[in-house]
């Protein structure tokens, strides 16, 4: 499936890569199809997500025949839970956060003789998500100037950064992460994983505490710069994107928020948007965040 690449009202050369119009409302479908493809014939599979992730595994399992199980922490969304169970998705509940569902998902992986699906950590991922440059690239008429990739754990920006570079390298590559979850852009800025103690973020697409080597080093190739948004930011910029009829979950509306701090450039500026799987109650609360 090749997503559609439309010209936004933000900007005369603003352009959104429109990921969210999959059947499974993100962008993970991409990286979690191959990935179990390259698993073989093992049955079951499993993995650790706040979301999306877990949705595409489920997905992607049942295309192969396979049983998913995903661990997700104990809060979490609803819509997104909803979207796990849809595709056939085993749920277990574990952890505060990503990062120690995480820790059990990969503890009961390993006792049972079972894959561990690690979100971010897959090289097949990376060549999944590649498609999505090599699509915009494509799509537009001249070579984007700059193009803007949500990152949580760096997946989606190691595979859209690696095919911007290798076609178009003058193009700058731009990461962003939530303030609130700092460890990526951390860790970018150090050339290694930094620990992180902080992803307190409402936009649980970049709720990472946990930098993931592969990604981290892939990123440190592939990303001319990483910025951070506040939480007011991407609330609001959750918002331009719902005036418009547009449902985007809060690490979508992440490149978004980040647009006034990308340099002035001459040409195309595409925006990533990487999902739109945002709870009713959640949206319905963003006034309130405008002032987090």
């Amino acid at each position: 499936m090749t997503t559609p690449l439309e010209q936004s009202p933000f900007g005369p050369r603003v352009y959104l890569k429109r990921e969210d119009v999959h059947e499974l409302g993100s962008f993970k479908w991409r990286g979690a199809l191959p990935t179990l493809e390259a698993y073989g014939d093992v049955g079951t599979v499993v993995t650790a997500s706040t979301g999306n992730h877990g949705a595409a595994t489920a997905w992607a399992a049942k295309q192969l025949d396979m049983h998913a199980v995903v661990y997700v922490p104990e809060q979490m969304s609803t819509t997104k839970l909803s979207h796990i169970e849809r595709w056939g998705g085993e749920i277990r509940r574990a952890g505060v956060d990503l990062d120690e569902a995480k820790d059990i998902a990969r503890a009961e992986a390993e006792s049972q003789g079972l894959p561990f699906f690690e979100d971010g950590a897959e090289l097949a991922q990376y060549e999944g998500y590649s498609q999505i440059g090599h699509e915009l690239l494509d799509q537009l008429d001249e070579p984007p100037a700059a193009v803007v990739v949500p990152v949580g754990n760096g997946g989606l920006m190691c595979g859209v950064g690696r095919a911007v570079l290798d076609r178009s390298p003058d193009t700058l590559r731009i990461g962003v992460v939530a303030a609130a979850a700092p460890v990526m852009a951390e860790s970018w800025e150090a050339g290694h994983p930094v620990r992180s103690t902080e992803s307190a973020t409402f936009a649980d697409g970049l709720a990472v505490r946990v930098a993931i080597p592969l990604a981290v080093a892939t990123l440190s190739e592939v990303a001319t710069s990483m910025l951070k948004v506040s939480e007011s930011e991407i609330a609001q910029a959750v918002r331009r994107y719902s005036v418009l009829g547009i449902r985007a979950e809060g690490a979508a509306a992440a490149a978004l928020a980040a647009l006034p701090r990308v340099p002035k450039v001459e040409g195309p500026v595409v925006l990533i948007m990487s999902g739109r799987n945002i709870d009713e109650a959640l949206l319905a609360r963003l006034p309130e965040l405008y002032e987090a």
